[in-house]
């Protein structure tokens, strides 16, 4: 079977089903959406947002990009989060990283030249900055700290854009998380959270 064909059947049998056990389920979203979280992660097939959270169409507002980056020029993203924060009203922005990410692996290493190397390049910037420390480590060990790193860096970066600054000068939201998702466990590690009062711990 033609794999796209395999999809639209799935797709099918997926409706009928979610008709069969909830028949207002497809008007309700037709209505409106009202998600509580924005979602900014990796474009790795293997980090599915809903699945790993256990969420439902309706919940997550998301956003993926190689290596899950918050940049100032990627005007992607920063539309992403204005419509979130402004029209949405999203109380809570995370930025999941992941563990065996091959964009933080392509930044770490050298990327080849062109496309990926320009959008890469902050990962490459935050691998310098740490370089002494992370060279002490075993390249799986490096490899894995530098994930964390950069999600914990993009989360800063966030907090630092027009948007989020205007919606913490007017109210208590939104909560800003840094995850790091496990492919071998399926566990997700929360490393930082930060609110308009500072560094919080919500477990």
């Amino acid at each position: 079977m033609n794999p796209a064909r395999r999809l639209l059947l799935a797709n099918k049998s997926w409706a009928q089903e979610r008709r069969a056990i909830d028949p207002e389920f497809f008007q309700r979203l037709a209505s409106g959406q009202q998600p509580e979280f924005l979602w900014i992660s990796c474009s790795d097939s293997r980090v599915p947002e809903t699945q790993l959270t256990v969420t439902d169409a309706g919940e997550l507002f998301v956003h993926r990009n190689v290596a899950n980056l918050v940049r100032a020029d990627d005007t992607n993203v920063l539309c992403v989060i204005q419509y979130a924060i402004e029209a949405l009203k999203v109380h809570h922005v995370i930025v999941c990283g992941h563990y065996g990410c091959g964009g933080v692996k392509a930044a770490m290493n050298g990327a080849p030249p062109g496309r990926l190397s320009h959008w890469l390049a902050p990962v490459a910037e935050i691998y310098q900055k740490h370089r002494q420390q992370l060279d002490l480590l075993t390249e799986d060990e490096r490899w894995a700290k530098l994930v964390e790193l950069n999600t914990v860096e993009q989360v800063h970066r966030l907090a630092e854009t027009d948007v989020i600054r205007n919606a913490w000068a007017t109210g208590v939201y939104p909560y800003l998380h840094a995850w790091v998702y496990s492919l071998p466990d399926g566990l997700i590690q929360p490393l930082l959270t930060l609110s308009p009062k500072g560094p919080q711990n919500l477990l």
